[in-house]
């Protein structure tokens, strides 16, 4: 067997485990705050984007979600409603609207993460200290790796 053959078969592996742990967790969780929220995926692609952001105006959102203006418009009229996100006036040109999380929507998001690493602190609590050293270090490298494909991807869509 190859190294890239076996790199492949480590990473789906990886995969498999990942997906059958987010089966497990959905099974045994009678809540969750992402489905009791009943937004729209468009919605929720919204309320979770701006949660990394400070605030994005309508021609962000469009482009994020790969829709128009009008469509965003309906979006985030209905995300007002539900008290989630508002609208501003941009400091730094007052013809543009921008869109920000609202305190309930910043807290939908804390809650969403918050549930999702419940389910992995319970698991991480089974675990001796060294296995737990070792994922850490695991955990690090991945964000690491993350980090750099981010900042690649961020400095190709400025080059084109």
């Amino acid at each position: 067997m190859s190294v890239n053959d076996n790199r492949e078969r480590l990473i789906d592996q990886i995969g498999a485990i990942q997906r059958d742990l987010g089966r497990l967790f959905a099974q045994h969780r009678p809540s969750s705050p992402l489905f009791d929220s009943n937004l729209t995926m468009r919605q929720l692609k919204v309320v979770i984007f701006l949660s990394c952001q400070d605030s994005a105006s309508g021609q962000d959102l469009a482009g994020h979600l790969g829709v128009g203006l009008g469509t965003v418009t309906g979006i985030v009229d209905r995300l007002v409603a539900h008290g989630l996100v508002d609208r501003r006036e941009d400091p730094h040109d007052r013809r543009v609207r921008r869109v920000g999380l609202t305190p309930a929507g910043l807290a939908l998001t804390e809650q969403i993460a918050d549930a999702g690493f419940a389910d992995f602190r319970r698991i991480l609590y089974h675990l001796d200290t060294a296995t737990l050293r070792d994922l850490s270090n695991v955990m690090e490298k991945i964000q690491q790796a993350a980090s750099t494909l981010h900042d690649h991807s961020a400095h190709e869509k400025v080059g084109r």
